[in-house]
């Protein structure tokens, strides 16, 4: 009820009036049953205007601390994480994905859309990463149609490492549907899961129209923070021997000339 709430009476109109989402390809969205909702990462705005588009609920996994905080705070974080729509992982099983993959299925199961990101983390520059095989695993354990989307304009409403940018018209489509019944009992080949994983993407990146690089966004993440800190040392040691040139000389020079008494 709060979703609902949410979508139509608190937050959602307000963007549609300041941002004027757009939307194509609507009609790839089922009316009814399950469907996976794989989206790229720009900001964290995404799971916003992608819901906002959709008359119907989409689900996301969500880290479990942002539901089981303590305090006054906790409880307003859970009520608004559970109102958006989002689910926390179930870390009953080994690991997070793990889990992600637990609470995708009990969502789909219901009949219900789930939405996921296959890059796993927002794009730091804008750019579509490589995709992780959770989303095929997803697919070939359900059984149910991979619905590629791509969000536009998000990275300029919030910007990565700020709250607010600029405003902007988003635009959310939707591919057409993507079955892989052919690859039935196959979940457990990573060949293809990979294959798979692929082929989600490539619709993605053509639906969004970015560039590709065929590396994960966390690496790529840790790689552009290793080069900043590099140039960072390097300015600095560059620096250094410039201020102490233009330093003044040593204290108690005995050996500066006299100036002559008039």
């Amino acid at each position: 009820m709060f979703y609902w709430f949410l979508k139509w009476i608190a937050i959602g109109p307000l963007l549609r009036v300041v941002y004027r989402p757009h939307t194509e390809g609507e009609e790839n969205i089922p009316t009814d049953g399950p469907a996976i909702l794989a989206s790229n990462h720009l900001s964290y705005a995404d799971w916003l205007f992608m819901p906002l588009t959709v008359p119907r609920k989409i689900t996301f996994a969500a880290k479990a601390e942002y539901f089981t905080s303590p305090g006054i705070k906790g409880w307003f974080q859970k009520l608004f994480f559970s109102g958006a729509g989002q689910v926390p992982i179930d870390r009953s099983g080994a690991s997070a994905a793990e889990g992600a993959l637990v609470t995708a299925k009990r969502v789909l199961a219901d009949g219900d859309l789930f939405g996921i990101y296959p890059e796993g983390t927002r794009s730091h520059d804008g750019r579509l990463y490589r995709g992780k095989t959770g989303v095929a695993r997803l697919a070939l354990e359900t059984g149910v149609p991979v619905i590629p989307v791509a969000v536009v304009g998000t990275d300029v409403v919030a910007p990565p490492g700020k709250k607010f940018g600029s405003i902007t018209r988003p635009v959310v489509r939707f591919g057409k549907p993507l079955d892989f019944e052919r690859y039935e009992g196959l979940e457990n080949d990573r060949y293809i899961l990979r294959s798979i994983t692929d082929e989600i993407m490539y619709e993605i990146m053509r639906l969004s129209g970015q560039e590709y690089v065929d590396m994960y966004a966390n690496r790529a993440k840790e790689e552009q923070k290793k080069a900043d800190a590099d140039a960072r040392a390097a300015a600095k040691a560059a620096a250094e021997p410039a201020a102490a040139s233009t330093g003044p000389g040593p204290a108690g020079d005995d050996h500066a000339p006299e100036s002559k008494a008039s």
